[in-house]
């Protein structure tokens, strides 16, 4: 796969992937974003290329993606992004930071993120275009969906399912077995202790419906 990329996104998640993609050996040729006007070409040291459109004039055969968008409980935005330019041929790489620690059986799907400091143990499935983010800790034989974001410093405890969309929100804990509902979020510093159905809100400790 090419080694040149593009970053999506303006904002601080993308920060830190050019960061992270930079670690890894790619070079990053511009970033794309809806929300910059053009007073500020340069940004981290890299071109604003333009808006998401922008993104079609590098061809596929060239050049990744990497999904510099964010999730603060909303996957949509990152998700239709990412499935728009795979369907238009561009590829996502999936990247690892060199801090983390990621068991050599563990499958990351294309796109999927891990970021400092994480952990994830033997058995885990990371799906597509999710996001393991700075200190969190997946442990072994766990399933992580797509479009999926481990925020800061969360723990699943073994055998966790986290389907679709879901949101773990920073510092939050899941007990072994439990599974997360798709399009689901937990707020940050819950503690999960039974299943959370699909579309769901929960917080607190134990963690029970947001009100």
């Amino acid at each position: 796969m090419p080694k040149r990329a593009l970053l999506l996104g303006g904002g601080g998640h993308a920060r830190v992937l050019l960061e992270l993609a930079q670690l890894c050996e790619m070079q990053v040729e511009g970033f794309v974003s809806r929300d910059t006007d053009g007073s500020d070409p340069t940004r981290w040291g890299v071109p604003w290329l333009g808006g998401d459109d922008a993104v079609l004039g590098y061809g596929p055969e060239e050049f990744q993606l990497i999904n510099g968008v964010g999730s603060t409980g909303d996957p949509t935005l990152r998700r239709t992004l990412y499935e728009s330019f795979v369907r238009k041929g561009y590829r996502f790489p999936s990247l690892v930071h060199p801090s983390s620690v990621v068991a050599a059986d563990v499958h990351l799907g294309a796109g999927a993120q891990v970021m400092a400091g994480a952990v994830i143990q033997p058995g885990a499935r990371v799906g597509e275009n999710s996001i393991v983010n700075t200190c969190a800790s997946i442990d072994h034989d766990c399933e992580v969906g797509k479009h999926v974001h481990i925020a800061p410093g969360a723990v699943l405890c073994g055998e966790v399912v986290a389907d679709d969309e879901a949101h773990i929100g920073a510092s939050a804990t899941i007990l072994g077995g439990v599974r997360i509902g798709a399009r689901s979020l937990v707020a940050a510093g819950a503690v999960v202790t039974g299943d959370v159905e699909f579309g769901a809100r929960v917080n607190g400790v134990p963690a029970a419906p947001l009100r």
